[in-house]
């Protein structure tokens, strides 16, 4: 199974050759494409392959764009994500609306539930059982935002009192570095199984193309601010990055096994699928730490 990141952050070229991705640079490197489950092009000014990029889309492998300032930028998404994908689709459009948000609440539930069992871990008895509150008067499509109220009693204890996810601070650009990361590994799987990511359960802006990457994605939130708080970040800069970006390969438990990240997302997505198909929300897998 596809397990290695791959960062290329040096101005090279990068072609194919016998199955195996080539960096051409100062030194000439070589990595077998199947090992690589995601590639990151931190240098605007690397230079790809047609033929490249074509087997990165027929291996299913993840590719992230980065700007100057080596910030996620854009992604490659294969066209065609699975076999079956127009049979899989018809589905989709036809799921049901009381268990899609059935489904969603569960999702919810459980991203409240990540949150509450850090607090935990870190003291905060009374924010846990603020969190514990919230998640007992959960209602269907959450009118009353007991998500919203939940996040802000947990990023202040998390991150301090003065913290707002809207802030600029180390925090907040690492946040939104590791969670880009993770919607991208969403996006990935979600078009590996031959779905859109453009239709979600909740998240329905018609601008973002990837609405139910937003929903599925919300309860591995966790596993990114984890890293954040962990690190203590003064500056987001090159290190820290790489410390965020190793999100991907911490250790979960899903299914009575031990997964990285990235293979829970896998598991997880596919669960999510089977729940919606068959109108059964217990169907869906989710990870433990």
């Amino acid at each position: 199974m596809s397990w290695r990141t791959v960062i290329i952050s040096s101005r090279c070229k990068l072609d194919l050759k016998m199955g195996y991705l080539v960096v051409r640079g100062e030194e000439v490197r070589r990595i077998f494409l199947d090992e690589i489950a995601l590639l990151m092009i931190e240098n605007p000014a690397v230079a790809l392959t047609g033929c490249l990029l074509s087997a990165l889309a027929e291996k299913r492998i993840k590719v992230i764009f980065c700007d100057h300032k080596h910030t996620p930028q854009s992604e490659m998404i294969p066209i065609q994500g699975s076999y079956d994908s127009t049979r899989k689709i018809k589905a989709q459009i036809g799921w049901d609306e009381t268990v899609k948000g059935i489904v969603w609440g569960e999702i919810i539930r459980q991203k409240i539930l990540q949150q509450a069992l850090f607090l935990t871990q870190l003291g905060y008895t009374r924010e846990r059982q603020l969190l514990d509150g919230y998640i007992s008067q959960l209602e269907f499509q959450d009118p009353t935002n007991r998500e919203g109220h939940a996040a802000k009693v947990y990023f202040n204890a998390v991150f301090g009192m003065e913290f707002t996810r809207s802030g600029a601070s180390p925090q907040n650009s690492a946040l939104d570095y590791g969670y880009t990361l993770l919607l991208s590994a969403f996006n990935r799987e979600i078009s590996a199984c031959g779905y859109l990511t453009q239709l979600g359960l909740h998240h329905d802006n018609g601008m973002n193309p990837f609405n139910l990457s937003s929903d599925l994605m919300e309860p591995f939130r966790i596993c990114v601010d984890r890293i954040v708080y962990r690190e203590q970040l003064q500056e987001f800069d090159k290190e820290a990055k790489r410390k965020v970006l190793a999100v991907l390969n911490e250790k979960v438990t899903i299914q009575d096994s031990t997964q990285t990240v990235l293979n829970a997302i896998g598991i997880y997505v596919r669960s999510v699928f089977n729940a919606l198909n068959q109108a059964d929300p217990s169907l869906i897998q989710f990870y433990s730490l």
